[in-house]
């Protein structure tokens, strides 16, 4: 049950169409960020009123984070944030990302570990802006990125980065095939880094209990496990939209399981999962506007974890 649940994004239906996205990205080229943002708060109030299950999703998550009862500008300026870094998509997408002010943390971390000659494992969340992040990784000289991901996202994914820029497509490595395991080594090996999102589970894998904002959750082993048995380092990354036109992109270790011995893997992935559900509390509570699961992420009262 507790599986399912935590699965429940799944089945909730996608609004928009790529024909609007490319209608969106058309007209937002041609007018410019500013312009071109006046009609996202007509959507946000459109979804605001006519979006009831995410909305009260929203309002628990937004209760947790603020430590108080969210007031309806706190709801609305959660839904104006999520569309924003939408249409920022736009932009960062088709290399406008000079209209940005982006501050970076971690910086160093990820130069040390391209200096190694090897990659590493980039273990985001559903919270901000990847494509800020990748905006910034394109900066890097040197710099690859390959997204693990199972395929039927991955096929979303690059259609909507055509629909934005046709010349935009993402390098993914699909998951549930027997070969992924050997095709992810072997990106490791000549330097790539695999981009992961590691917030959201299938249904059909194990979870591991956490607390974030004080409330019991399950996350996904699966990514945490695959960086394991690969034994490379794990950075945790984050693309925060702080407002107007700021940014802030943060890298910080999780974990390095490149001296992890066999027997001691299920522990160390243990650990590594409790230190990603801390630092996505931390990030919950410093940008409580950023997180972007419209779901029941919090398991029901009584749930226990899934074997």
């Amino acid at each position: 049950m507790t599986a399912a649940r935590n699965a429940e994004w799944i089945g909730e239906p996608e609004r928009g169409s790529l024909a609007m996205l490319r209608l969106m990205a058309f007209v937002s080229l041609r007018l410019g960020r500013r312009a071109s943002r006046l009609p996202l708060y007509g959507i946000v109030l459109y979804f605001f009123l006519f979006a009831p299950t995410a909305r009260r999703h929203a309002r628990r998550y937004l209760r947790l984070a603020l430590g108080r009862a969210p007031t309806a500008r706190d709801r609305f300026r959660h839904l104006l944030y999520f569309s924003t870094t939408i249409h920022d998509r736009v932009f960062l997408i088709n290399d406008r990302d000079h209209q940005f002010e982006i501050s970076v943390g971690g910086a160093a971390l990820m130069r040390e570990q391209l200096a190694t000659g090897r990659g590493a494992f980039l273990m985001g969340s559903h919270m901000g802006s990847f494509e800020v992040v990748s905006s910034v990784g394109r900066r890097q000289k040197g710099l690859r990125v390959v997204m693990a991901m199972y395929e039927a996202n991955a096929r979303k994914i690059n259609a909507i980065l055509g629909a934005i820029n046709p010349a935009a497509r993402t390098d993914v490595v699909g998951l549930g095939h027997i070969d992924a395991m050997l095709r992810l080594s072997a990106r490791l090996a000549d330097g790539s880094f695999v981009g992961v999102l590691a917030d959201r589970t299938l249904g059909e894998e194990p979870l591991q209990e956490v607390t974030v904002l004080g409330r019991r959750t399950y996350l996904p082993t699966g990514p945490m496990r695959t960086a394991a048995i690969l034994g490379c380092p794990v950075i945790f990354m984050i693309g925060l939209y702080r407002g107007g036109n700021r940014y802030h992109v943060e890298f910080a270790p999780l974990a390095d399981f490149s001296q992890t011995p066999a027997g001691a893997r299920a522990a160390a992935v243990r650990e590594a999962v409790d230190r990603y559900a801390a630092l996505l509390d931390r990030y919950c509570r410093s940008d409580p506007y950023n997180w972007f699961n419209f779901f029941d992420f919090w398991a029901s009262r009584g749930a226990g974890p899934r074997r």
